[in-house]
């Protein structure tokens, strides 16, 4: 028997399939702004054609058809014509052969022109651009590299971008969100550039970046709303204020009153001629029958800080657990400035330690807003997202296994 070769199914695909179509290159396709007002393309519509052809009557005359479109587009094509001899000539000189002007094909005059969004694009590229002069600009000054220490002590400025929507509004583009953050990551450095120059008094830097960016700025809302909203912290008629603080599954409810210092009492005392002390007895005795005249007791303000009714000394008995406690207060330098009462549950010590702090910065920022830079840059106003790992089936804890038993 012979064996009959049947053609694959590969091979009849090849064969049968459309040849592939023949790709032009970007250079020969033409840009409908460079096309005559004679084109169909930039033909007007009927409806346009008759808006056009309105008779406009003021002061009792009539005026014919405005045709200002065409004039606009003759100016467009006389610029263009101009354009392309000066090409032409260029590559004539360059080829040494001459070229006709109408055969030159001019190149798009942004490099993002046959992208999507060649408007955003364009934009983009012109921010990106700045941020470079204006890095070249402090490196110049020599500012830049910039050491840690001096970048933390630089003036605070946060910036409140538009929205996505507010920006595309005025682009005439649509704004995804990728495009929003690619932006607002450009608009971030040259703030933090602008921060640099004003605090070296570069102020024809300062100026500009400042003009640059207050195209993309709010300047109806501020920094905070576009963190988000936040609950604001009342204080009551004697000044007190409740906050609310986690840490893990601790919570704790933080009342704050500020302390009022204790002022003392004048009262009369009789003057004393130095002049009359003769000798060193003499001094001693007036010294030892009125102590509290030359010795005034220094009145420092106290704090108590109460824990669901128990003192903080009392109530942890860990010295780590009460200096997590009081660093909001330390921090801030009011370790003697409030009174505070707190009630707390749930979670160990590490936990309630923690909700304690997170409430007392908290109550501190409703009494002295100035402060919140401070303790934000402490990571005192922060929640602590870190959690207990549940515990798994088949293991004694999150991770730890039992004893493995051979037999």
């Amino acid at each position: 028997m012979h064996r009959v070769l049947r053609p694959s199914l590969a091979g009849l695909r090849r064969r049968t399939c459309r040849p592939p179509l023949q790709r032009l290159h970007y250079s020969q396709f033409i840009p409908p702004s460079q096309l005559g007002y004679n084109h169909p393309a930039r033909l007007l519509t009927e409806e346009q054609q008759r808006i056009y052809e309105l008779e406009d009557v003021t002061d009792g005359e009539e005026a014919g058809p405005s045709y200002e479109w065409a004039d606009e587009a003759e100016a467009e094509d006389e610029e263009l014509e101009e354009a392309r001899e000066k090409e032409a000539e260029r590559q004539s000189a360059l080829s040494g052969r001459e070229v006709d002007p109408a055969t030159v094909k001019m190149p798009p005059s942004s490099p993002s022109f046959y992208s999507a969004r060649a408007q955003f694009y364009d934009q983009l590229t012109q921010i990106e651009n700045a941020v470079e002069h204006t890095r070249s600009a402090l490196k110049m000054l020599q500012l830049l590299p910039l050491p840690d220490f001096a970048r933390r002590s630089l003036p605070i400025r946060h910036p409140a971008w538009k929205t996505a929507r507010e920006i595309a509004g005025d682009l005439g583009i649509l704004m995804s969100s990728a495009r929003y953050r690619a932006l607002t990551r450009q608009l971030s450095k040259l703030n933090e550039y602008l921060r640099i120059a004003h605090a070296a008094g570069a102020e024809d830097l300062r100026k500009q970046i400042r003009l640059l960016i207050g195209m993309f700025e709010d300047p109806t809302r501020s920094a905070s709303d576009q963190r988000g909203w936040r609950k604001p912290i009342f204080t009551d008629r004697i000044g007190r204020s409740y906050t609310f603080g986690k840490r893990k599954t601790s919570t704790a409810r933080v009342w704050m009153v500020p302390v009022d210092p204790p002022t003392i009492a004048e009262r009369e005392v009789d003057v004393i001629d130095l002049d009359k002390i003769q000798s060193l007895d003499e001094a001693g005795a007036l010294l030892a029958s009125q102590p509290d005249r030359f010795h005034e007791p220094q009145v420092v303000p106290t704090t108590s800080i109460l824990i669901n009714n128990i003192p903080l000394g009392e109530f942890f008995s860990v010295a780590a657990d009460r200096e997590r406690v009081v660093r909001p207060l330390k921090v801030a330098g009011m370790l003697s400035a409030f009174n505070v009462f707190t009630l707390v549950r749930g979670g160990g010590t590490t936990g309630q330690s923690g909700a304690l702090a997170h409430g007392i910065a908290k109550g501190l920022v409703a009494h002295q807003p100035d402060l919140e830079t401070l303790l934000r840059r402490t990571k005192l106003l922060r929640r602590d997202p870190r959690m207990v790992e549940r515990k798994k089936p088949g293991k004694a804890k999150a991770r730890k296994a039992y004893t493995w038993v051979k037999r």
